[in-house]
């Protein structure tokens, strides 16, 4: 394996209590967290005392000040655990990052101490049921009234919403001009007309609370707004490679983990006189594996290396995460097969992390839309070299 030269050793030291934390406060209870389709709010409480919560965040706002890196480490030994029902990556990579770049310094100050702190949940209201990738498409609307805005329509997918505290919100404030008509707001989840719908049932992740929301006459005071009204598809903009790189980040690690499985239970697992990875397709296929999944980690590092530079552009970042998203799922695939019929009993982590794969070809943007994206690029170079 080509060894990582992103982490220093205060990484690796964070990494082994960030392992410590899940091992201890997320593995024994994620199944049962499965079955309630949601995580206890003291998990986030003990996250946020440990220094595991928006690790990004400057002293001044409660947080610790670190480097990107830091949030990683978190990210990789979640899902290195397979503890898919803790939201931290929304609430971290997302919602404390809307609000540290574009809040104002009073946001700042009210939301992001208590997100540090664990005592208050991100989430983020983008997704509509008639518009996911096609953001301009939303509907939900908020009207000026006075000196303040009424906010009305409903949000979909949308993870730790039953949760929440605050919400980035994506509304309409003007409905005949387009991508400029849009503007984000900040929602506390105890404003009257805020309306939680029912935690819906999902393939995977079944352990993250996954809500439909409602807006019925929500009044919002202008302070709310974040950023500027009709930049919030802009805005969007900017952090979507940040976004995507996230889910590369996932999936790479996954990806990892799964053939550290299978390796494994092969090794264990006797069929006609050896064992099952002595046989030559086990060998071949996970050599096969082996070595993509070795190409994805360069490739997601060296991503977060220019992310870090301020240099990863979105179509490096649209790559990513075609190219680690469809190694997850069919890695999940072809590892599951060589746990026969136990990989397919819930009990065994390969079946959960068969159902949980299939979302990455979707969350941050389809697999489709980045293809687009990407062909835009080509099309680009080519149009230059002609």
């Amino acid at each position: 394996m080509i060894e990582r030269s992103l982490f220093r050793e205060e990484h690796e030291m964070f990494r082994e209590t960030v392992r410590k934390f899940v091992e201890k406060e997320i593995t024994p209870y994620h199944m049962k967290w499965e079955r309630d389709g949601v995580v206890p709010r003291e998990l986030w409480r003990k996250a946020g005392e440990q220094g595991l919560l928006c690790c990004t965040v400057p002293e001044e706002y409660g947080g610790l000040g670190l480097d990107y890196l830091f949030d990683v480490v978190v990210f990789e030994e979640l899902w290195r655990a397979g503890a898919s029902g803790p939201g931290f990556l929304i609430h971290t990579d997302l919602v404390a990052t809307y609000i540290l770049s574009f809040g104002s310094e009073e946001q700042k100050k009210k939301f992001l101490p208590k997100m540090v702190s664990g005592e208050w949940i991100g989430s983020l209201g983008m997704t509509e049921p008639h518009a996911g990738s096609d953001l301009k498409a939303i509907k939900t609307r908020a009207v000026r009234d006075g000196n303040e805005f009424v906010v009305n329509g409903q949000k979909v997918f949308i993870s730790n919403g039953q949760l929440c505290d605050v919400l980035v919100l994506a509304t309409k404030t003007d409905s005949d001009a387009g991508a400029k008509g849009i503007t984000l707001f900040l929602v506390e989840g105890d404003r009257p007309g805020f309306i939680r719908g029912k935690n819906l049932e999902k393939l995977g992740m079944h352990a993250q609370d996954t809500s439909e929301l409602f807006f019925d006459n929500l009044r919002l005071p202008p302070e709310n707004m974040l950023g500027e009204e009709g930049q919030g598809f802009s805005l969007m903009m900017t952090k979507l490679a940040q976004e995507r790189l996230a889910q590369a980040i996932r999936s790479a690690t996954v990806v990892e983990t799964l053939i550290e499985w299978t390796a494994d239970y092969t090794m264990q697992r006797q069929a006609f006189g050896k064992s099952i990875f002595d046989q030559q397709n086990t060998q071949f296929k996970l050599a096969e594996l082996k070595t993509q999944a070795t190409a994805a980690r360069v490739f997601t590092d060296k991503c977060i290396e220019l992310f870090m530079q301020g240099k990863l552009d979105a179509v490096d970042a649209a790559m990513a995460k075609m190219l680690t998203t469809e190694l997850h799922c069919k890695t999940a695939d072809e590892c599951l097969q060589f746990f026969g019929g136990w990989g397919y009993m819930w009990e065994y982590p390969i079946a959960r992390a068969y159902a949980d794969a299939r979302i990455t070809k979707i969350a941050g943007g389809s697999i489709e839309i980045m293809k687009l994206i990407i062909a835009r690029r080509i099309a680009d170079e080519a149009r230059n070299h002609s």
